[in-house]
C-alpha cells in the first residue's frame, strides 16, 4: 500500500505523461520512499501499455541493488536485465561501458528510465557537464519514452546545473513537479524526527612552538588558529567521548527496540579501523565495517541490515539511498562538511520501520558548517536547544531561535598534518601512539558539553544531571 504522498505523486506523474510531456522531477526528503514511488509509476505505465521496459540508474552498487529488489517485488518479475526480465538496475558509472548493441536494442522498445539521485549528474545545453551528465544527454535522453528524475538533495556543491532539470529565469531556482519535505514527512509519520547532538569543549589549550593559547569552544579554536578539523576527529579521547554518547543512546533505544542499530561515517579506512576498535574494546559493542578495501562490502551491508549487530562503520559505502531502517543512531565522524553530505548522512537514520520507538539521533562535533546545517534542519519549527556540560547541571536555553533559514570517495581521503589533540587525562605516551606520524602541535581540551537540537518537536526533553566522569546526555 502506498503512502499518501507516493500515491499523489504517482498520479501527477501519470497525468503529466499523458500529455506531451515525457519528463517528471520529484524531490523528496531522504527516507521517504522514492524507490517504491518509482516502482509504482513503472507498474502503472506497464499496465497502461505505455512502455515495454524499465531502466534504472543510481550512484552506487548498494543503491542499485536496493532498486533491483524493490522493482522486482513491485513488478512481480525479474529485474536482472537477463532473458525474460522487465528491466535492469545499473549505476551511473556503468553507462559509459554499455556497448552500441545495448543502445540499439533498447531503441526498438518503449523505455521508462529512472534517474535516482540525479544531482550527481550535471549537464546543460551550454555544455557544462560531468561525465555522467554527458552520457545521459548523449545516450539516454533521446532514447527514453518517459523519464523520472528523483533527488533528496537537489543541488550540487559545484553549483553546476543538474542534468535534465529546469530552472527559473532569472533567479535560477530549480523547478520540480513534486516536492515532499522533511517537515511533511515527519508530520505524516513517514520519517523519524531527528535530534542532532553537537559535541563541544569549553577549555581548549593549543600549544604551538612553545606558545600556548586558550579557547572556550572548538569553533573558536578553528577560527583563530590554523588547526584543522581533523585534529579533533583524530583525538583518541574526543573519539571515545563522541562514540560513548552514541553507544549510550543506542543502548537506551535497544531497551525498547532490540534490533536497533548505529552507523558511524568515517573519513578513511585507517580511521574506521580505530573507531571499530574503540567500539568493540572500550564499549564492548558488536561492530561491522564496510569500506572499498574490504571484501564483499555489499554482502556485509546485507548481513547488517538483516542482523542484530549494534554498529556498522562505513567509509563511503552507506550514504544516500542505502535502506537500513533499523539504523537509529549515527556518529558523523567524516571530514566531509558539505550540506549535501550532512543531509544524506542524516537521512540514513530517518526511515521508519513500523516500530513504536522511532527516535533518530545524530552525534557530531560542533564545527561551524555542521552547526549551521543542524540549525537549518530546525529553522522552520519551534525547537528547544539544550546545553549539557560535563561539570555542572544542564542549562536549557528555551529562547533559542536560529537565524538561519557526497560520500567520500577513495580518492578523497586526505592525510593532513594533524595537530595532536589531548584531553589532559591521558598520558602523553598513549596520545603519541594513537596520533598520525606527523610533526604535531599539542591541543588540550577540558570539559565536554553537548548541544541538542530537537528538530520538529515543540516540547523540551528532560535531561538528567551530568556527572563529570560519566558519558551522558
Amino acid at each position: 500500500m502506498l503512502r499518501y504522498w507516493q500515491a499523489e505523486c504517482s498520479d501527477r506523474a501519470l497525468e503529466k505523461y499523458s500529455t506531451v510531456n515525457n519528463h517528471f522531477f520529484c524531490q523528496a526528503t531522504p527516507g521517504a520512499g522514492k524507490t517504491v514511488l518509482a516502482a509504482n509509476i513503472a507498474s502503472r505505465l506497464l499496465q497502461n501499455d505505455m512502455i515495454d521496459l524499465v531502466l534504472c540508474f543510481s550512484p552506487s552498487l548498494v543503491v542499485a541493488e536496493g532498486i533491483k529488489r524493490t522493482f522486482s517485488k513491485t513488478l512481480k518479475c525479474s529485474f536482472s536485465g537477463g532473458l525474460g526480465a522487465i528491466g535492469r538496475s545499473l549505476t551511473y558509472q556503468s553507462i559509459q561501458f554499455l556497448d552500441n548493441e545495448f543502445w540499439e536494442s533498447l531503441s526498438k522498445f518503449r523505455v521508462f528510465v529512472v534517474f535516482d539521485e540525479i544531482h550527481h549528474c550535471s549537464g546543460s545545453e551550454a555544455g557544462l557537464t560531468n561525465i555522467w551528465g554527458q552520457q545521459i544527454l548523449t545516450k539516454i535522453q533521446g532514447l527514453a519514452t518517459y523519464t523520472l528524475a528523483m533527488s533528496c538533495t537537489p543541488w550540487r556543491s559545484d553549483s553546476l546545473p543538474i542534468v535534465m532539470a529546469q530552472y527559473s529565469d532569472p533567479d535560477s531556482k530549480l523547478l520540480v513537479d513534486y516536492q515532499y519535505s522533511l517537515k511533511q514527512a515527519i508530520a505524516d509519520k513517514v520519517c523519524r524526527s531527528p535530534k542532532i547532538v553537537l559535541v563541544d569543549n569549553e577549555h581548549l589549550t593549543v600549544t604551538n612552538d612553545g606558545e600556548r593559547q586558550s579557547f572556550s569552544s572548538i569553533l573558536e579554536m578553528l577560527k583563530q588558529t590554523k588547526t584543522p578539523y581533523q585534529n579533533v576527529l583524530h583525538n583518541q579521547e574526543a573519539m571515545e567521548h563522541l562514540l560513548g554518547l552514541g553507544c549510550n543512546k543506542l543502548e537506551e533505544i535497544r531497551r525498547l527496540t532490540h534490533h536497533a542499530g548505529g552507523l558511524v561515517v568515517a573519513s578513511s579506512v585507517e580511521y574506521a579501523q580505530k573507531i571499530k576498535n574503540i567500539l568493540s574494546k572500550k564499549y564492548a559493542q558488536t561492530v561491522s565495517i564496510v569500506t572499498y578495501r574490504h571484501d564483499e562490502p555489499l554482502a556485509e551491508i546485507e548481513r547488517f541490515r538483516n542482523g542484530d549487530t549494534q554498529w556498522i562503520v562505513s567509509v563511503g559505502m552507506i550514504s544516500e539511498g542505502t535502506d537500513i531502517p533499523r539504523l537509529q543512531v549515527c556518529c558523523h565522524m567524516s571530514s566531509v562538511k558539505t550540506e549535501l553530505y550532512f543531509r544524506q548522512v542524516l537521512g540514513r537514520i530517518l526511515r521508519v520501520n513500523g516500530i513504536e520507538n522511532q527516535h533518530a539521533w545524530l552525534v557530531t562535533f560542533a564545527e561551524q558548517n555542521l552547526i549551521e546545517f543542524s540549525e537549518q534542519i530546525e529553522q522552520d519549527i519551534p525547537a528547544s536547544c539544550m546545553f549539557a556540560s560535563m561539570e555542572r547541571l544542564i542549562v536549557c536555553d528555551t529562547n533559542h531561535n536560529s537565524d538561519n533559514s557526497s560520500a567520500l570517495s577513495p580518492h578523497e581521503e586526505r592525510q593532513s598534518n594533524y595537530s595532536q589533540v589531548g584531553w589532559g587525562s591521558k598520558n602523553q605516551n598513549q596520545r603519541e601512539s594513537l596520533a598520525p606520524n606527523f610533526t604535531l602541535n599539542e591541543i588540550k581540551l577540558g570539559y565536554f558539553r553537548q548541544r541538542v537540537i530537537a528538530a520538529f518537536t515543540a516540547g523540551q526533553d528532560y535531561v538528567e544531571p551530568v556527572e563529570s566522569n560519566k558519558v551522558s546526555y
